[in-house]
């Protein structure tokens, strides 16, 4: 009774009532915010995941532009039914260096974080270009125009500087070599028989570090990615972008047995 007795007196009080509200807010920020300043990341380390190349980034940029995500997820619940169509669960670290992330809530089509590798670079160009010649059930508008714009990418290494300053110098700083040699490794990625070895072992550093083994190379597509090898168009940077989504980590020690065990 004496309890009800003082809540009422805190009820009819709006002194008292605003007093109890302010600390109740407070203590709870306090206990969310202050462990965040000994913290210096969130995010788990995960080995292989890198930034993506120049030509990644540049197809990246194509895929907001062209407003791919309102269609698209890219993120894998760990859903019993996600993963057993789309594969292992998304990792928050494989979205580390994404600005913005492109997580989505929506899927008119399918989750494309593990769609790299899954079909052929000639697929996609198809595709995209024409999506029911592939896909005959398909409602996804085609791209044509990717296959003939030649891409600009004049700004790419300023575009990386940017970004290396959104992600607080965590980005395209540590890869050795990354701003001077950006143009050269964008147009080596997808000239055919052009020397990657500088463009892969740079990347590859960062991903496994730079006493990595022979055999810890980074995935990338590489060479001729549209059918048309005499200009780098804008179907080179997006095919490019999608062939990488969902490469960088090794799931092949998942042992598919026992997703039944964790998975709801």
């Amino acid at each position: 009774m004496s309890l009800i007795k003082h809540h009422k007196l805190l009820e009819t009080n709006v002194f008292l009532l605003v007093l109890g509200i302010f600390v109740t807010v407070a203590v709870g920020g306090l206990v969310e915010i202050v462990p965040l300043f000994s913290i210096k990341s969130t995010i788990e380390n995960v080995r292989g995941i890198r930034p993506y190349t120049p030509l990644e980034l540049a197809g990246r940029d194509i895929y907001i532009s062209e407003g791919c995500y309102n269609c698209h997820s890219q993120m894998v619940r760990p859903f019993r039914d996600e993963i057993e169509r789309y594969g292992h669960y998304s990792l928050a670290a494989e979205s580390k260096f994404d600005h913005p992330f492109q997580w989505g809530s929506k899927r008119t089509g399918p989750d494309l974080a593990r769609v790299g590798g899954k079909y052929s670079n000639e697929w996609h160009t198809r595709h995209l270009i024409d999506p029911r010649s592939v896909v005959p059930e398909s409602i996804m508008p085609g791209y044509p125009h990717l296959a003939t714009t030649p891409l600009e990418y004049g700004s790419i290494a300023a575009h990386m500087k940017t970004l290396d300053v959104v992600g607080r110098g965590e980005m395209y700083g540590p890869v050795e070599g990354a701003y001077e040699n950006a143009i050269a490794d964008l147009e080596a990625q997808a000239t055919p028989g052009a020397d990657t070895d500088a463009l892969v072992a740079r990347y590859s550093d960062f991903a496994y570090g730079p006493d990595r083994a022979e055999d810890e190379t980074t995935t990338m597509a590489l060479g001729d990615l549209d059918g048309n090898p005499d200009v780098i168009t804008e179907m080179d940077a997006l095919v490019a972008y999608l062939q990488v989504l969902g490469t960088m980590v090794d799931f092949t020690d998942y042992d598919e047995t026992r997703k039944a065990e964790w998975i709801r």
